[in-house]
Order: C-alpha cells, then structure tokens, then sequence
C-alpha cells in the first residue's frame, strides 16, 4: 500500500474510526450541495427526525436543472421549480448558507467553491455529485457521493469508505501549442482506459502539472472519475497558494500563514510509496477528440478512427457499438466531421481561463451556417468577469449565444438539450448515449478552443490551424 503521500496524510488526518465492515469512517470537512440530489437525503433526514450535524461545513447552489435563458420564476419546468423550492426550502431550516440565482455567488457547485476560497489543500470534500473529484486540484480528497451518503454527511459529517490506492500519474514536458489540460486528461483516459482508474486515487505530478495553472489543474482532476479513479488530486504548491490567498473563505492574516505551513507539510513526501506510476510525455500529446461513446474513446485530431484489430480484445465490443451508434467507420478521419451544436461550458471547462482562451480563437471568425453555437460561464462570478473583458461581445460577434451560468447541456436537466441525430462539439467530460438531451444525439468532447475551431469552420477542425 501507498505510504507518505498526501492521499495517506489527509485520510489519516480525516479518520473518526474503523466500522466492523472494515471501511473508514472519514470526516467530510466540506460538503456542497445542489437541487438534484439532496431532496431526497433531506426527506430521509425528516423521516428519521434527524438535523444537519455541522450545518457550517454545508454549501448549497443551483446549477443542473436551471435555465441559462429566462431564470424568471416560476421556472418553466414544473418539476425544475420544484427543486429549486425544495432546496430554498430546505437550506432555510437547516441554517444551510445557499448561492441563489442573482446573489452573485450562483453557479456550477465545483465552480464556486474554488473561486470563493472554500476548497482548501487537505481538506475532505464530498458532493452529490460525479465530478467532485474537480477539487482535488487544491490537495483535497474529494469524493462524488450518492444521495444515501449525502444524507449520511449532513447526519453525521461523516462517510463509511475503503481506502484507495493511489497511482502516480506524471505527465512532463512542455505541452505544444493547441494543446490544453482537457487534451492531457482525455489522452491519460484514452491510454489507462476508462476502468483504469477503479480502486484508485490518481495522484497528478510531473513538471507538466506543476506548470499548469488552477484552472487547468481543475480541469484535470475533474475528469478522473471518467478513467474510474474515485478522486483525483494535485501536490499544493506556491500556484496553489497564490490562488488561494484573499478569497473570501480562505484563512486572512495570521492564520493564513499558518495554513501555508500545514498545507506544505501535506504534500507528498519526497520518498512516498506508491501502489503504481505511469509516465507520459508532453510532447506524445495533440488536441484529443472522442469519437465513441466513452471518454475513453478519444484520438488526437489528426488521426483515424481505430479499427478492431488496433484494440484489446475486450474493448472491442463496445467499439462496435460505438461505431454503430456514432454512425463512424474504423479508419475514418475524425477530422471534418460535421458538427450541428457547439457548447462551450460545463464544470470541466466554464472558467475564466476557458472562455479567454476560447475567445482568442473567436476573435474575427464566424460561427458556420447551419451551427448552434453557445457559451456558459460557469458562474455568476465568471460571467461578471468575462463581460468586464468584453469576452461577451466577442463571442456575440462570432455568431455565439451568450448565456447564464448553470451546467447546461453538459447533461441536459434543462432546456438545452440535442434534438434528435445532432452531432455537438462540446467541451464537457461525458459523451454516453443520451448525456446531452436526446436518445439519439451524439457527442464529441474537446477543449474549448476546439470547440471554437468546429464551430466556425462547421466540422472537427485542429484549432493548430487557426492559431
């Protein structure tokens, strides 16, 4: 088992005891919460006539199922409004603080806490939410829980987990132009495989990582669960730091200082023990696509559709259904696949850094005929600042919608959906069957700048060519 890394440091430090199933009961520091999946955990919690322990330690937003066109209440969807009063509901008798729409603090849940100073390095963090694992960015362990364990946390602030092993995953080198975190974590997905990751926490090193910004680190650490790690996570460092210092949650003054201490005494030890360590190079990295049905099944843009006899004998199944479904065939160019929708968002790629970098491919282009095209900052806060850039009138000068914060049809618990056979360009983290809105839509995951690249040339572009 792995030894003196900070995967091992923090789960020690979070340990209440051991269950007699052999499980950790693991204090959870921080737990964010959403309309999607606390309803029922609060229904579980009034059945049981049981309070929320540390109602302190709980965060709540709306962002899955909340329109990014008219917000006016009451929502349009019946049962959209219904969540939304429940979770008003129930954050008001609980003492919950909650970011609702218009407070200027609203947004994509793994969007806010960052940016608010709330994800701090070697803190627990869990959420109702797959893609929790985005906070490990900051030298957290964050989990993605089911709505029995969110009730569990607001009961007891606690959780009931196996340990994992960790796997270094060190990625060096300088990354090429054109190439962003999304290409680097769907390249490691593509290389591990999508049950790669089971049973593990990645552990993300190497002087590629160390150069990434926060936002980029976020990215990366978002989709682990995507290659079946169950967290992710970053060493913290002065990036880290600098990012951190004066939001409005982190330690001010003197216990800031403090902290930085303690934070840098978390991080892996130089001689940790690791279960397992992969290395990549920078430079075997292009602007990555997927062609299939899984976010493993990913090409760099220059490259053809794999055939069969390219893969392990297992994957083969799936392949074929994924050429059926995605209506490819094995050894087709990705490139110049035409594309209907173009959405740039999501809690994988809607921050500031996403929209500036998607906006500097926009510039003086224009949206092709026959494309829907829109933007979704991830936050009330993100969109405030790329409107104050003028990113906004950019991207509307291209031919793009701009829209309101929420998650958008990175899942589709909203009105922004695929109709239909519709091919998206999306630069969220889940292509399966149906994610985006509709039984039949297909979806290719990119980075947002690629995203831009197909759609004002109307198809699957390497943005290289644009830069």
């Amino acid at each position: 088992m792995s030894r003196g890394t900070l995967f091992d440091k923090v789960w020690d430090a979070h340990t209440v005891g051991v269950l007699p199933s052999g499980q950790t009961q693991l204090f959870i520091g921080l737990h964010l919460i959403h309309e999607v999946t606390s309803p029922q955990a609060f229904a579980m919690l009034k059945d049981r006539g049981l309070k929320v322990m540390f109602p302190e330690r709980t965060i709540a937003t709306v962002d899955h199922i909340i329109p990014t066109e008219s917000r006016a209440r009451p929502l349009l969807d019946d049962l959209a409004e219904e969540m939304m009063q429940a979770l008003e509901q129930n954050c008001k008798a609980h003492n919950i603080r909650f970011y609702n729409v218009g407070s200027g603090k609203q947004g994509i849940v793994h969007v806010i806490a960052p940016e608010l100073g709330l994800t701090q390095p070697g803190m627990t963090v869990a959420c109702g939410d797959s893609h929790t694992s985005t906070h490990g960015a900051f030298g957290a362990i964050a989990f993605g829980i089911g709505t029995s364990q969110v009730r569990d946390v607001l009961a007891s602030q606690t959780l009931a987990l196996s340990k994992l092993k960790v796997r270094r995953v060190e990625v060096n080198g300088e990354l090429p132009a054109g190439v962003y975190a999304k290409d680097v974590v769907l390249h490691i997905i593509r290389k591990l495989g999508v049950k790669g990751g089971v049973g593990y926490a990645y552990e993300y090193a190497g002087s590629t990582i160390e150069r990434m910004s926060m936002e980029e680190r976020m990215t990366l650490c978002n989709m682990s669960i995507e290659g079946g790690a169950r967290c992710g996570y970053v060493n913290p460092d002065q990036v880290t730091f600098d990012y951190l210092k004066g939001r409005e949650f982190a330690p001010q003054a003197a216990a800031w200082d403090e902290a930085v201490v303690w934070w840098q005494k978390i991080a892996s030890d130089a001689d940790a023990e690791y279960d397992d360590v992969v290395v990549f190079d920078a430079a075997d990295i292009a602007p990555t696509v997927t062609w299939g049905i899984t976010p493993g099944q990913g090409i760099g843009v220059g490259e053809t559709v794999p055939t069969p006899d390219e893969m392990p004998a297992e994957e083969r199944a799936i392949a074929q259904e994924a050429y059926e479904y995605m209506d490819l065939q094995p050894g087709q160019p990705l490139a110049g696949t035409k594309i209907d929708v173009c959405f740039i968002g999501s809690c994988t790629n809607g921050r500031i850094s996403d929209l500036r970098e998607a906006a500097r491919v926009a510039k003086g282009r224009y949206v092709a005929d026959g494309v829907k095209a829109f933007v979704v900052p991830g936050s009330e806060a993100v969109k405030q600042q790329a409107e104050a850039e003028g990113l906004d009138q950019i991207f509307v000068a291209a031919g793009f919608e701009w829209r309101e914060p929420g998650c958008s049809m990175c899942l589709a618990m909203n009105p922004d959906k695929l109709v239909g056979r519709q091919i998206s360009a999306s630069s969220s983290n889940r292509n399966f069957k149906g994610r985006q809105g509709s039984a039949s839509g297909r979806t290719l995951l990119m980075s947002p700048a690629m995203v831009v690249a197909a759609a004002v040339t109307g198809q699957v572009t390497d943005v290289r060519e644009l830069l």
